[in-house]
């Protein structure tokens, strides 16, 4: 079978090495100049499989399957071209779960994913099962292939990108953590986006189980489309699941209940956190984890790299680096995790951000707001007449002006609430920038 790859990234890669090894003629087509993606093409040459970058040419075409990059979005003028003359496209991770077989713990969310799906590796683990992270997370799912045994559970975050193109994904355990707008430019509308994150389970069948936040509408109303098993996690309610009772995380299952264990012993700070322990302590009582290996596991948990990050305590002010939150939904949580008074470094770019949504954060919890980037003169303009607000024009500006806001025991918050592409590659390399900022501070 002949196959093109578009794109040459981490994915694409992964992809067109495990194409070549089934067997397959495989051509890679990215639309960066060579130069950018130098360290991916070198690898394809050493493996011997053809390419072209620089622009996507009529060679891309002749193929009798596509495999897409996360990024490639429906529009996409190849994509189309492949999609008219009858050509099959898929994704990465559509075409790796084929290899894969269905243990497999999949993990969606606008906001949460990468957080459940490190924590739910390491309940796993510590819990006596073999357990590895894949997916959106930063491991391609094609490079297990053939490197993990068939008893190693595979926890996989699932972006929407990478949902909107399976046909026969099929996940064991599927979560929904949250759904809130993002990505719009990509999907054309919210509906569309629901229904990239509900494709999680659409192939899932008896003997699967699907977990839902009962809390979330655009979650719960998934129930309808489910064809196995449902359980719910909630904050807000009983739900047979995982729920919160009187400050205690609770199971609950024919309505026989277990307690857990107090929220307060939670790893993770931060209502937005008790739904990601709640998702991946249920994901865990699944697959028949001990109780109190769930609840010291949990309780170790610190977190993982870019989400509320602490970087530095200089005196009695706390550095928090959250460049992972890249919409308002994410920066929202980050501003409601804090007790104390927040310098906030916001900004990059935006896609119809709702500023107003995050009002009532702003005028209790944030006491400076600091503006970065291509959004610097909106935000700045939105509550510059109720916050004292400052532009900076780059990273580095950025911290040097929060430490002069910064007094005793203020935190001072990088939590952007919109994307990185004005002024970094992506979200990791802008964490990197803040935090490399906040360690040359004196």
């Amino acid at each position: 079978m002949k196959i093109t790859v578009l794109g040459a990234a981490r994915s694409g890669r992964a992809a067109a090495l495990l194409a070549q090894r089934d067997g397959h003629t495989v051509f890679v087509s990215e639309s960066q100049p060579e130069h950018a993606v130098s360290q991916s093409l070198a690898e394809l040459r050493a493996a011997g499989i053809a390419y072209e970058a620089g622009g996507h040419t009529d060679a891309a075409l002749r193929a009798d399957l596509c495999i897409v990059s996360p990024g490639i979005p429906p529009h996409h003028p190849v994509r189309r071209a492949m999609e008219h003359q009858g050509t099959p496209v898929i994704g990465e991770l559509e075409f790796a779960s084929r290899h894969l077989g269905n243990r497999m713990v999949a993990i969606t969310g606008t906001n949460g994913k990468t957080t459940t799906t490190a924590l739910t590796t390491h309940v796993l683990n510590a819990g006596g099962l073999r357990a590895v992270s894949a997916g959106n997370i930063g491991t391609p799912l094609s490079s297990l292939v053939g490197t993990v045994s068939e008893d190693t559970v595979i926890v996989v975050e699932a972006s929407s990108y990478q949902l909107d193109t399976t046909t026969s994904f099929r996940p064991f355990i599927s979560v929904i953590l949250n759904i809130t707008p993002d990505h719009l430019a990509y999907h054309g509308s919210f509906e569309q986006y629901v229904e990239s994150k509900w494709k999680i389970f659409a192939h899932q069948r008896d003997g699967d189980v699907v977990l839902l936040n009962a809390d979330d509408s655009n979650v719960a109303r998934a129930h309808s489309h489910v064809r196995c098993t449902t359980a719910f996690f909630s904050t807000q309610c009983e739900v047979e699941g995982a729920f919160v009772r009187g400050g205690d995380v609770v199971f609950r299952q024919q309505q026989q209940e277990e307690f857990l264990m107090p929220t307060r012993r939670l790893g993770l700070a931060g209502l937005h956190n008790t739904y990601n322990s709640l998702a991946s302590a249920l994901a865990a009582r699944t697959l028949e984890l001990r109780n109190e290996n769930i609840r010291d596991s949990l309780s170790s948990f610190s977190g993982v790299e870019h989400r509320l990050e602490h970087v530095r305590t200089m005196g009695s002010v706390r550095w928090i680096n959250d460049s992972k939150a890249t919409n308002i939904n994410a920066a929202w949580y980050a501003l409601s995790s804090y007790d104390r008074p927040i310098v906030w470094i916001a900004g990059g770019r935006a896609e119809q951000n709702d500023y107003p949504a995050l009002d009532e954060l702003v005028q209790t919890n944030v006491k400076a707001v600091i503006c970065l980037g291509e959004e610097a003169d909106t935000i700045f303009n939105h509550w510059c007449t109720t916050k004292r607000c400052e532009k900076a024009h780059s990273m580095e500006d950025a911290v040097q002006r929060a430490q002069e806001f910064a007094t005793d025991h203020d935190v001072v918050l990088f939590s952007p609430a919109c994307k990185s592409f004005d002024m970094f590659a992506n979200f990791e390399e802008r964490g990197r920038a803040f935090k490399e900022a906040v360690e040359h501070l004196s």
